[in-house]
């Protein structure tokens, strides 16, 4: 499948490159004067809230599609998004914030944002299960107050929670609820009813809706209007996503009208010989095509350590949903060698990142990684227990780096007989765990899954419901990790290495290693250039 996709990549390319090819020759010129970016994700999806997309990292793609309320900036603040909605804090021990959207806010297609499209992403979150949704911090919520047609809701959590809440309703998570009830024949009153019904049988058709309806493989333009300064004008053959600003959005336009998005898999050294690739957010951390000594190079390329810590996630079903299991096979797991080939593959050193609750360069982490480092030794007679077992390990894409990581894995874990074996072939998420299913009736089965744990990166402020990251927290902070460490939902291992290339032409680039990555403000990017924006 990837040498087939690579080849379409190549095909795509050497048209674009030479010219000359029988038909589509419009449309490759059309794609040669684009803007082009290349993201680590494979462009499958656009909603950003799914396991699929969470663990692709959609939100490189969907930043500026669907906004979030809060928007990660280059040093990984969080700046308010005051063009599209305010938010006040309701004092007393059961939080409560009142959010109030522009009446400017509207999609692509003209309708407005209103609280029903939050009010589903709400709902998403609060059935994991039903709708295949990551987004953990919805367990300190309790209620989303809606009225149908607002521009005013009230997100109520439960008492002493929602430290974090300015990590709900992220980019990429908030989706168009009148598209969806547009795709299910009903009335936004009507969906709104489905949502607020606890009822499985109603909200079925919903999920199904939200969790596959945005697949950019199956790309419909009625279903993904977007609220963002850019919408999505078509996928191309080899999963390229071209973006257009947004004639409705209701903030500044964008500098550059038109850009080409392409998936991680494509070949990025083909695409930088035909001045394709203006910036990338690549997987390669060392390119061959990338000669750092050539003169008049007009790409850089650097590697840094990024902010995201790379896991390995357990399902909550099955043999790894046992605590007892996941932490003997966490004793013959060793961070610090895992760290080490992570390092050697990317050149760079990438430092052991133990933390459940905070990102490893927070400077609280120090104060709570004490609590973490017990657990970071290999005792192989305490993983013993698991002898005789197997452990499947998947990550989002074929990769030496993370090839090189379960390897390590597998090397470490051998003396206590446990086999560990790489099944990622062309790709697997979180949806690939063994995970709970329900059908029309609300009856719950789960399926095995084709892999038993799954390596990839997360922000720890996004994964876990915990206490914020301020000194007057530390004494929650290292309670919560100790629990953390005991329940292991994850195995924190290192920090995520990121490697950017940056067209020297392009005006506001600021590289970010956060979930939106170097794209956090892609509308602002200006080449150059008479060849971007796009003649008309």
């Amino acid at each position: 499948m990837r040498r087939r996709f690579a080849a379409a990549v190549a095909a795509v390319v050497g048209c674009i490159a030479l010219t000359a090819c029988e038909t589509g020759e419009g449309d490759a010129e059309q794609t040669k004067r684009l803007f082009g970016y290349q993201v680590l994700s494979g462009l499958h999806t656009t909603n950003a809230g799914t396991l699929e997309g969470a663990t692709d990292l959609a939100e490189l793609l969907s930043v500026r599609l669907y906004p979030g309320v809060y928007v990660p900036g280059p040093s990984g603040q969080m700046i308010p998004n005051t063009d599209l909605v305010t938010t006040q804090v309701l004092p007393g021990d059961q939080r409560k914030v009142i959010y109030t959207l522009s009446d400017s806010a509207v999609f692509s297609d003209g309708t407005p944002v209103t609280c029903s499209d939050y009010l589903l992403t709400f709902t998403a979150g609060q059935y994991p299960d039903l709708f295949g949704s990551q987004m953990p911090l919805f367990d300190d919520t309790e209620d989303l107050s809606c009225t149908a047609g607002s521009k005013e809701f009230t997100l109520t959590f439960k008492e002493d929670r929602g430290a974090r809440w300015r990590g709900l309703f992220e980019a990429g998570t908030v989706l168009p609820a009148h598209a969806v009830a547009g795709r299910l024949g009903k009335s936004i009153e009507e969906l709104d009813d489905d949502l607020r019904s606890d009822d499985v049988s109603r909200l079925t058709p919903v999920a199904n809706v939200w969790r596959h309806g945005f697949s950019l493989a199956q790309f419909d333009p009625e279903l993904q209007v977007s609220f963002g300064p850019f919408k999505i004008a078509g996928v191309g053959d080899s999963g390229e996503v071209t973006l257009v600003a947004n004639e409705y959005y209701y903030g500044v336009a964008p500098q550059t009208a038109e850009m080409v998005v392409w998936p991680g898999g494509a070949n990025s050294g083909e695409l930088a010989d035909a001045e394709a690739l203006r910036i990338g957010d690549l997987r390669e951390t060392s390119p061959d095509w990338h000669d750092v000594d050539a003169e008049g190079n007009r790409m850089t390329v650097e590697t840094q350590v990024g902010e995201l810590t790379e896991v390995l996630t357990f399902p909550e079903v099955g043999m790894w949903a046992v605590p007892e299991n996941r932490q003997a096979l966490a004793k013959c797991v060793d961070p610090r060698a895992v760290a080490k080939v992570s390092s050697q593959v990317a050149g760079i050193d990438v430092p052991v990142s133990p933390l459940h609750v905070l990102q490893h360069a927070d400077p609280l982490a120090q104060r709570v990684a004490s609590v973490a480092e017990p657990h970071l030794d290999v005792d192989i007679a305490a993983a013993s227990a698991l002898s005789g077992y197997e452990v499947r390990i998947g990550y989002p894409y074929p990769d030496a780096r993370f090839a090189a990581m379960v390897d390590s894995i597998r090397r470490s874990c051998e003396p206590a007989d446990i086999n560990v074996i790489d099944v990622t072939e062309g790709g697997k998420t979180l949806a690939d765990l063994p995970r709970a299913e329900y059908d029309e009736w609300g009856n719950e089965s789960w399926t095995e899954g084709a892999a038993d744990v799954i390596l990839h990166a997360e922000d720890p402020m996004r994964e876990y419901p915990a206490a914020n990251n301020r000194a007057q927290d530390l004494g929650a902070l290292r309670a919560q990790e100790a629990y953390l460490w005991k329940q292991l939902p994850s195995i924190p291992l290192a920090a995520q290495p990121r490697t950017f290339a940056v067209d020297g032409a392009v005006r506001n680039v600021v590289p970010y290693t956060g979930l939106a990555g170097i794209g956090w403000n892609m509308d602002r990017w200006q080449l150059n250039s008479e060849t971007t924006p796009a003649e008309k």
